[in-house]
């Protein structure tokens, strides 16, 4: 039913299998936007077959999944990205270009937050519902929209060395999937980070954050505030507005790709799945209630 509905709202056509897409010539890329739990036989059949691929994040339900599919991805040779937009947002494009030229000094913690209020507006009723179910989703609320703020902070900091979390559910009105949560992380590089994401959330006014011994920055209500011993007039004190320009959308990024445009600021199957093994070990740390190393 929903399929069909779907169809006809973007007038599309329904197939019976998938394999009709894959044996289709005509057909160069393939998005899919299924439960995480399908997207590897979908993946790895779509790169099989030489289709580039847009795949919702998160990549996979875990590492061992992620992993195999980012290797079928890059053993096919085709173009992938996934719907990690914030990358191109110009504050952490600013933060990025910052950071890479040393001007927060030795950075010490970082932090991010990404939350709405999905759960309070019970946004998942009409056709969603399997988002709220961690068999088919993988995750529950921290880990949807936690998931882009730790591509974020990896984006910005690199690899992480270890992770813990708690989750929990406010009006549990998704049964006992988390509502929301906290996560802790140390980076390859001794930084500190913290994430937050959640789906109770009536505002989220604090988005990110970037300390060192030689700058400091934060984005509050959209306005980044920039403090730099090492930039002229970065006092910290009023928004700062000199920022790159946005990119555009992740998946305009990946259109724009297959028809001969630039790769250079596509996500790769490897980040993708860096992303899915942190996160299940984030979920790891937060029902054991220890650090899981990465």
């Amino acid at each position: 039913m929903l399929t069909a509905q779907r169809a006809a709202e973007l007038g599309a056509e329904v197939v019976a299998t998938p394999a009709s897409l894959w044996d289709d010539g005509s057909i160069s890329a393939v998005v899919v936007c299924s439960e995480t739990d399908r997207h590897e036989p979908l993946v790895t059949a779509a790169a099989a077959a030489g289709k580039h691929l847009f795949v919702e994040k998160p990549l996979g339900m875990g590492r061992a999944d992620a992993a195999r599919m980012a290797a079928a991805i890059e053993d096919a040779g085709v173009i992938f990205q996934t719907g990690y937009f914030m990358r191109g947002q110009p504050v952490h494009q600013f933060l990025r270009e910052q950071i890479q030229l040393g001007h927060f000094g030795k950075i010490t913690r970082v932090r991010h937050s990404n939350a709405h209020s999905g759960s309070l507006g019970r946004w998942f009723d009409a056709g969603w519902l399997w988002m709220t179910d961690p068999v088919q989703a993988g995750v529950g609320a921290f880990g949807d929209l936690g998931t882009h703020s730790l591509d974020i902070l990896m984006w910005l900091m690199g690899d992480v060395a270890r992770v813990t979390a708690t989750m929990d559910t406010a009006v549990a009105n998704y049964g006992a999937t988390d509502e929301f949560g906290e996560g802790l992380l140390v980076f390859d590089n001794g930084v500190v980070g913290t994430l937050a994401a959640g789906w109770v959330d009536v505002q989220n006014p604090v988005t990110a954050l970037v300390s060192g011994t030689e700058g400091h920055a934060y984005v509050c209500e959209d306005k980044l505030y920039f403090k730099s011993r090492h930039v002229e007039g970065a006092d910290g004190k009023t928004p700062w507005t000199a920022l790159p320009e946005a990119w555009p959308h992740a998946f305009e990024l990946f259109l724009d790709a297959v028809t001969g445009g630039s790769t250079e600021h596509l996500v790769t199957p490897r980040e993708a799945a860096a992303r899915s093994t942190v996160m299940e070990a984030m979920y790891a740390g937060a029902q054991a209630k220890t650090w899981v190393q990465i």
